[in-house]
């Protein structure tokens, strides 16, 4: 019963965007990426995702995490460059059109610091992470902070000519900050 009052609670907020215990609030979260270019880094972020974070800090290991980006609203800055990493090349946003990050486990590592492990999906592929987070609260509001470098190559973004990691690096780092209200 408890599950299921969850998954209802977790599909109202991602249909509704209404702030739930453990949902993430948009309004106060924000989940970027960063990669270099020709040795310069770009800055971009995603303007929609949803997620579920269940945390006690009395017992860590009861926690779970989900959280949902869509790829169609990843944002360069620029509409041209937003519509050309859509295609099929990038993100392939019609094929899949959400990435998402599901906790396995969360772990304390002291103090205000974290360790969660979980699975993220990007483009049909699933690579098994382990993110150190950085965990505040204040009254019932919760924050979660944390950096994720990936390498894009594993997920098949940048096809083709944009292989070459002379022109566009590998690496990624996925910075978020992932803010609830109990």
């Amino acid at each position: 019963m408890k599950m299921a009052a969850k998954l209802i609670a977790a599909l109202l907020v991602i249909q509704t965007g209404i702030v739930s215990a453990g949902a993430i609030d948009n309004s106060k979260s924000t989940v970027t990426a960063t990669f270099k270019q020709l040795g310069v880094p770009v800055d971009a972020k995603f303007k929609t995702f949803s997620g579920q974070i269940d945390f006690d800090p009395a017992n860590p290991a009861t926690g779970k995490a989900q959280l949902t980006l869509t790829t169609a609203s990843f944002d360069l800055g620029d509409p041209e460059y937003n519509k050309e990493v859509q295609k099929k090349e990038w993100l392939n946003s019609t094929q899949f059109p959400q990435a998402t990050f599901v906790s396995s486990s969360i772990k304390s590592a002291g103090g205000d610091k974290l360790q969660v492990q979980g699975k993220l999906t990007l483009k049909g592929k699933t690579l098994d992470v382990n993110v150190p987070v950085t965990f505040k609260q204040d009254g019932k509001v919760q924050t979660f902070e944390g950096t994720l470098p990936i390498k894009r190559l594993y997920f098949n973004i940048g096809e083709g000519d944009w292989k070459d990691t002379d022109t566009l690096a590998d690496e990624v780092i996925i910075k978020f900050k992932a803010v609830t209200s109990n």
